[in-house]
């Protein structure tokens, strides 16, 4: 605590740190529902993911420094890797474990979680929500969609294939040759740079349900990641050049490949950028529980949809329908059942089933696995259905065969 003057008063300025023994709970409801975190002006309730983040921040051990014993070596794309490091390094085994690439488990080198995020052979597989979802939106809203990619590519490699979906739709269409030539692009590309850095690197890859995405209107751009910021932090502290990784391997990776420069330098370079440029400063709020920076644009960048489309349309049409619809439909719906819905559809036989008790009666124990092997596509079948679907998020929500769900079952 502080006596501060200014003027002619006396303020009393108070500095809370991080409690060591976080998270703290309510008793009445428990260490699992009972956490609590400040998001602006507003109490929100954590969920496992973050709680899980919280006692890590305690303990000092980042998300991507566990290692994931079950994974060998084998498991990593090491040449990407190496060709990522050519000239800096060659990534032998020891300089593997220096970065943490690598980490020993009972006596057997395995990768960590961060090494899977950056190189992983099966990246999908094991962290089904990291990669980056772009659209180009006509006007200022999501309502209608010009243009889109998912980009998969190892995170060193997506800041490129970002910047290229970006590019695409910056120049303007009637000055292209004389914009390529002298490399002046409509958009604040440095700054988009930085920020798509950031979003990489502090991404909460524990969290389960959405990507990185990066959305192009026509009068901003906004690139929102996984994650509320660091206990302790607030926006302010970001502004002003305060630091804090959440990803110590991923930062240390990118940092190495001369992608990061120096410790919370970013998003003062991204202000300063700006200022120079004369733009509007760019925002950054905590929404839900993800990080959303916005980029504003000098003027608008408004799409001319092509008049050439409805023109294509009556053409094909009826040519491809009547040819395509009778052979191929017989067919095909036997075999679009996979196997893990028909599982599922078993389990669900007698009773509704929570997310817990489901992966259980398959045997299961990562739950993205389930999630995108089994009740997603369940549901995206008609085959499975919530039974508390105006509450998705519900700790209570269960799964329980739809009349399609029932029928294939019957069938079976």
């Amino acid at each position: 605590m502080d006596l501060i003057s200014i003027e002619d008063q006396t303020l009393l300025m108070v500095q809370v740190y991080p409690s060591g023994q976080r998270p703290h709970f309510l008793k009445k409801e428990g260490p699992v529902e009972g956490v609590y975190v400040r998001l602006g002006s507003t109490n929100r309730k954590a969920d496992r993911e973050l709680i899980a983040e919280l006692n890590r921040s305690c303990s000092g051990i980042s998300y991507d420094e566990i290692p994931m014993p079950e994974l060998s070596e084998d498991d990593l794309d090491l040449k990407a890797a190496r060709k990522h490091f050519s000239g800096r390094s060659d990534l032998t085994r020891e300089e593997l474990l220096t970065l943490k690439l690598l980490a020993v488990d009972q006596k057997r080198y395995v990768p960590t979680q961060g090494a899977m995020l950056l190189y992983g052979k099966r990246r999908d597989f094991y962290f089904p929500d990291a990669w980056v979802q772009c659209g180009r939106f006509i006007g200022r809203d999501k309502v209608d969609i010009f243009d889109h990619i998912d980009i998969h590519d190892t995170l060193p490699d997506a800041v490129e294939s970002i910047i290229l979906f970006l590019k695409k739709h910056a120049m303007r269409g009637a000055d292209f040759s004389e914009i390529r030539r002298k490399d002046v692009w409509s958009i604040p590309l440095t700054i988009l740079r930085e920020v798509i850095i950031n979003a990489l690197v502090h991404t909460d890859y524990s969290q389960i349900g959405a990507p990185i995405r990066v959305s192009f209107f026509d009068d901003r751009i906004e690139v929102e990641n996984p994650g509320i910021l660091l206990p302790g932090m607030t926006i302010e502290d970001v502004k002003s050049g305060v630091s804090k990784i959440r990803n110590r391997v991923i930062a240390r990776v990118f940092r190495e490949l001369d992608l990061i420069e120096q410790w919370g330098s970013g998003f003062r370079r991204i202000l300063q950028e700006a200022a120079e440029l004369g733009l509007t400063e760019p925002m950054i709020e905590e929404i839900g529980m993800r990080v959303r920076v916005t980029v504003f644009l000098a003027e608008s960048q408004e799409i001319q949809v092509p008049e050439q489309v409805p023109e294509q349309v009556p053409e094909q049409v009826p040519e491809q329908v009547p040819e395509q619809v009778p052979e191929q439909v017989p067919e095909q719906v036997p075999e679009q059942v996979p196997e893990q819905v028909i599982r599922l559809v078993h389990c669900l036989k007698d009773t509704p089933l929570s997310v817990k008790e489901a992966m259980k009666c398959i045997g299961l124990n990562h739950r993205p696995s389930f999630i995108y092997g089994y009740l997603k596509p369940a549901i995206d079948g008609g085959h499975v259905e919530m039974t508390q679907p105006d509450s998705p998020n519900s700790p209570r929500q269960k799964y329980r065969l739809t009349r399609k769900g029932k029928g294939l079952l019957a069938n079976d």
